[in-house]
């Protein structure tokens, strides 16, 4: 009887270790519910372990069983002495939305000691490290779900410090906007790299986060080392960050060809789709953005992607409404997804809608601390509220978090050229201007700077400075030749240079291109109100009988290209200023275009 009990028991430990391999395999290839079932089987034995119901949670987690996850566990009271445990049960009430107990449950440590004096069934240190790491990403995921975002950043630091390759708590920091560009550099070099990996891994790992880290702050072509580029050339990750300093350079053609060729690869791949629909939206692929919106929609209804490719399709389409009930859906599916804030202010800002506009920009910006997109577009309500002031204020912070962004510049020189400060806008709009040429590799600038080309124009036609202006405004027409604006820009140059003729004529081609440009109109009418002036005055006084020879001497010493009396009445300067006035605030706004951020 000894003997049978024994052989019992060895069949029994024997059916156990089988079970308990099944489970195993079952986990690894995804087949939580048949590892759950056996799971189940292995807990009636009664000397089963931590470990076995461990596993058993886990399989409940992956099955979107949080509560049953979590009561596995705290119902044999091991998150009070296993970190596992209590990581794993915790995560399941964040899974749930509950914050308080998932807090209060990680809490629970304080009761036995600090997380480096608990015992641990872990083989390693390094197991060790990688677990507090996680429960430190964990308590950063809680506090941004309660929108206390400075402890968020606290604990997402402290698990990447924690574990250098802890990706998602760096992903969280930056793609959530939770650092400015010195604050990701600073976070970069405090990680201990070297104790934890060896030189080569270390290199690899500094130079794949400092691909991930802001990109608008240096849109410069990212340079990937000899020794990594046989194998990350081609990384879907590596091509998007590529077409992401395109996007910032407004190299919009390259742009997409990258992200097509990254969905290629990688279909619906999760940050490189907003780029993707942001540059679909720049380049006015109505087509293509309708396609892609609804597929995303039937593919992945709970994504906040799939409805902010919706809404940016309505927007294109000039549907407002239809565009802010999807963009909310967006916010309301992911609270922190910045791209479709800022939207949702665009959508106002297009009818003019000032106070929500601004609403919109200011939820943006309390999200998005380490991004100046929110302060830009505050400070341009702002500036079409005529409130200069405050305007410029949120433009020099937007300045601070984004020194070299060319958009941020152009807008101070746009507040400085309506206080009538030349000279400072000048300033303003050359540092732009050679931010801008200093990126770019082409000899063309994207049509997208074309409204900084003719701003530089106007202000130096304020200065006085004719030739110069009329440089700047056909450097302008040739990035964008179909402009009213712009001829008209050119026609009010000629004007004051006394050379009506010309004038006349780019005022003609502005109308020709926009029948109802009011400054145009008005400027053609005193144009030609002047040169039928002109011909009267040579008509009085030239000789009718007279030689070619005398006629041509006669008109050599007419001086007609000096100011007159005459001309003074015709060419009022109050007047055409006016005039100008609308077209160039038009010409200033064409410069705002949407400027997505490409947090996904």
């Amino acid at each position: 009887m000894a003997d049978s009990g024994k052989i019992n028991t060895t069949f029994s430990e024997n059916l156990l270790e089988k079970l308990r391999s099944i489970v195993i395999k079952m986990m690894d290839i995804g087949e939580y519910k048949t590892a759950l079932y056996w799971s189940n089987k292995i807990l009636s034995y009664p000397n089963h372990d931590k470990t076995d119901v461990y596993k058993q949670a886990k399989c409940l987690y992956h099955l979107k069983e949080y509560h049953r996850a979590s009561h596995c566990i705290k119902s044999r009271h091991f998150h009070e002495v296993d970190l596992a445990c209590r990581y794993l049960a915790a995560k399941s009430h964040y899974a749930a939305e509950e914050y308080k107990e998932a807090f209060e449950i990680l809490d629970v440590g304080e009761n036995y000691g600090t997380l480096k004096k608990m015992e641990f069934e872990l083989e390693t240190c390094e197991e060790n490290r990688q677990l507090e790491s996680s429960v430190c990403l964990l308590k950063g995921h809680i506090y941004e779900a309660l929108d206390n975002r400075s402890e968020a950043v606290d604990w997402f630091k402290k698990a990447l410090l924690l574990d250098a390759y802890c990706y998602e708590a760096l992903e969280a920091l930056v793609q959530h906007q939770m650092l400015n560009k010195q604050e990701e550099e600073d976070l970069l070099n405090s990680i201990r790299f070297e104790n934890q990996c060896d030189k080569d891994e270390a290199r690899l790992i500094k130079f794949l986060y400092q691909s991930s880290l802001k990109k608008y702050a240096k849109p410069d072509e990212l340079k990937i080392p000899v020794d990594f580029s046989n194998f990350l050339s081609d990384n879907v990750d590596i091509l998007t960050s590529l077409a992401e300093r395109h996007y910032y350079n407004c190299d919009f053609h390259q742009c997409i060809q990258l992200t097509n060729k990254v969905l290629k690869d990688d279909i619906y791949h999760t940050q490189c789709l907003p780029i993707h629909i942001s540059c679909l939206m720049e380049l006015q692929k109505t087509n293509l953005l309708f396609d892609l919106g609804h597929k995303l929609v039937d593919l992945y209804p709970e994504s906040a992607t799939s409805w902010y490719a919706v809404g940016c399709y309505y927007l294109m389409i000039n549907k407002m409404d239809a565009a802010r009930r999807f963009l909310s859906k967006a916010t309301t599916l992911d609270n922190v997804f910045g791209p479709a804030w800022l939207l949702y202010g665009h959508s106002f800002a297009i009818e003019s809608e000032h106070d929500q506009a601004m609403a919109a920009y200011f939820k943006a910006s309390h999200l998005m601390k380490g991004c100046h997109l929110p302060l830009l577009y505050i400070g341009l309500e702002y500036g079409l509220t005529d409130n200069n002031k405050l305007a410029e204020k949120f433009f020099q912070q937007a300045l601070a978090i984004a020194p070299n962004d060319p958009f941020v510049l152009h807008e101070l020189g746009v507040i400085s050229y309506q206080i009538q400060e030349y000279t400072t806008a000048y300033k303003h709009f050359t540092s732009a201007l050679n931010l801008i040429r200093d990126k770019q590799d082409a000899t063309c600038l994207p049509e997208k700077w074309e409204p900084l080309i003719n701003n530089i124009g106007h202000v130096l036609r304020k200065l006085k400075k004719y030739e110069e202006s009329l440089e700047y405004h056909k450097q302008a027409l040739v990035l964008s030749p179909l402009n009213p604006s712009t001829y008209s820009a050119i026609g009010f140059v000629y004007a004051w240079m006394k050379q009506y003729r010309n004038a006349v004529n780019y005022f003609h081609k502005a109308l020709a291109l926009k029948r109802d440009d009011q400054c145009a109109k008005t400027m053609l009418d005193k144009c030609m109100e002047h040169l039928s002036t002109e011909i009267s005055l040579l008509d009085d006084e030239l000789p009718i009988y007279e030689s070619e020879a005398y006629m041509k001497k006669y008109l050599a010493s007419s001086n007609l290209n000096e100011e007159s009396s005459t001309d003074d009445q015709l060419l009022d300067d109050n007047d055409l200023e006016r005039s100008l006035s609308e077209n160039e605030t038009e010409n200033n706004a064409s410069g705002l275009d949407v400027e997505m951020d490409l947090s996904p």
